[in-house]
């Protein structure tokens, strides 16, 4: 009896979040635009328990989703059990390479609070994104809902983010997408990535400024993935390789105005 007692003390609740890949739409997402992106199995961040070694980084996400959750179940009266827990994660997403490592992180560290609570069926999967976000915005993480979405619901999915669901529901409409639809892709990235985050800001910061190439630009992106959602339905493939590299070009002129 104390074994069984023992092991069921030391139960391990473990979970995966997937690298995403931006496939259409990217960065639209904080532009009230429309995305598709999709999770694949190649690389991930797993989360199970917390040890005093490992990357900083990654330890104050951890951290920083325990507060975040805390403070979504106490603010909507969501009663979490006593006990404790421990959280450690490990991840082999390479960095900067725009596969979202820092938020798997967190995703997945959010579903092992979800069950550790038994409390999944009380937060809907559509806020859990939100959720994930705000813990990265407590460390100056500057990014939009897309990956979180893309990580929490897994596979295939088309995000739109116009304004009047931004607006009115504090977040966007995501539809599941068979992951079957999309034909045979490669991922090719650089060994010595650099940091996009300054071009990212800057792009803000025109937007925000009603700079007019930077809205239409960003129009056009999210018009991209409308289309791409239509030609991954019927498979076009010759049509969806020319979105994509619309989808890319525009964001080199994007690049090279703002540098």
């Amino acid at each position: 009896m104390e074994s069984s007692e023992s092991e069921n003390k030391k139960k391990v609740i473990e979970h995966k979040a997937y690298a995403r890949v931006g496939l259409l739409g990217n960065p639209s997402d904080v532009y009230y635009g429309h995305t598709i992106s999709f999770t694949f199995d190649s690389f991930w961040a797993d989360v199970n328990r917390l040890d005093n070694e490992g990357y900083y980084g990654g330890v104050r996400l951890l951290m920083a989703i325990c507060r975040v959750f805390h403070n979504y179940c106490k603010d909507n009266k969501i009663d979490l059990h006593g006990g404790n827990f421990t959280l450690s994660y490990d991840t082999n997403i390479p960095r900067q390479m725009g596969l979202s490592g820092s938020s798997a992180i967190v995703c997945a560290a959010l579903s092992c609070l979800l069950d550790f609570y038994k409390v999944r069926h009380l937060i809907k999967v559509e806020v859990r994104p939100s959720l994930v976000l705000a813990a990265e915005k407590e460390l100056g993480i500057v990014a939009g809902l897309q990956d979180r979405v893309a990580q929490v619901y897994g596979g295939l999915v088309h995000m739109d983010f116009s304004k009047e669901y931004m607006d009115g529901l504090g977040r966007g409409i995501y539809t599941p997408m068979d992951i079957s639809l999309l034909p045979p892709l490669h991922l090719i990235y650089a060994e010595n990535p650099s940091d996009s985050g300054k071009v990212h800001s800057t792009v803000r910061q025109r937007w925000l400024n009603g700079d007019e190439f930077i809205i239409s630009s960003m129009q056009e992106v999210a018009n991209l993935a409308k289309e791409g959602r239509i030609a991954l339905l019927e498979k076009d493939y010759s049509k969806l390789a020319k979105l994509m590299n619309r989808n890319f070009d525009l964001r080199r002129q994007e690049i090279y105005l703002t540098a």
